[in-house]
């Protein structure tokens, strides 16, 4: 049974950096075909896609949000993680991890983690 755990700080303040990590057990994130994805949900904007990193290591991110956005993995740890530069308050939601297959359905989620921003 594949299990996605994320973890993150709850509080950041405002022009900081974001670091979220997702813990995967239970698949190898170097296995093919699966593509790790980090979505957010917040009341204003709703769901909103970041990035994915592909089994094979390629990244793909939100244009919106591509220029303060970086995603990478550390296979020995079976984990990825993401960063946010230069957070605002915007940037407050939940942050979830995800799995999805070619098909391009998001069929794993991790609980989810909140992240605040605010001074």
């Amino acid at each position: 049974q594949v299990q996605l755990q994320e973890s993150g700080p709850g509080l950041i303040k405002p022009s900081q950096t974001l670091s979220l990590t997702c813990t995967v057990s239970g698949a190898s994130i170097a296995a093919a075909t699966n593509f790790w994805n980090w979505i957010r949900q917040s009341p204003e904007k709703g769901l909103e896609w970041i990035a994915y990193k592909a089994w094979s290591g390629s990244t793909l991110y939100n244009p919106a949000l591509r220029s303060r956005a970086s995603l990478s993995r550390d296979s020995s740890k079976n984990q990825l993680t993401l960063q946010l530069t230069s957070v605002t308050p915007e940037d407050s939601a939940v942050y979830y991890c995800t799995r999805a297959g070619v098909g391009g359905e998001f069929d794993v989620w991790g609980q989810g983690t909140q992240v605040t921003v605010s001074s």
